[in-house]
């Protein structure tokens, strides 16, 4: 992952509401979230919510994906784990490090 991308990705989730979406449609996985729902369940104006959602899917966190009259947004997990690789890929001072499995996601 190139550091122009962390620094995006980094960007996009340093802000409070856009955490928890992100949050919310990595618990909901690969099935996804329409905006409504997610304002529903966060809370947050389908106005605002908009603005933080572009923000997400030009980081790629989020990808957007229309079914019929509706939009679904999905968490981008391989950004996602991309993004903690290169956070985490030199840790331990280049010794091997015990890997934890719930560090990355299947999904």
């Amino acid at each position: 992952m190139e550091e122009k991308a962390v620094i995006q990705a980094l960007a996009a989730l340093a802000q409070p509401v856009r955490l928890r979406v992100f949050r919310a449609l990595v618990v909901a996985g690969p099935t996804g979230l329409t905006p409504g729902v997610l304002a529903e369940q966060l809370g947050v104006p389908s106005t605002s919510l908009s603005f933080h959602l572009k923000e997400l899917t030009h980081a790629k966190l989020v990808s957007q994906e229309r079914d019929g009259r509706n939009l679904i947004y999905r968490a981008g997990f391989e950004q996602m784990n991309a993004l903690l690789g290169y956070l985490s890929e030199n840790c331990c001072q280049g010794e091997a490090c015990l890997v934890d499995s719930s560090t990355a996601c299947e999904c």
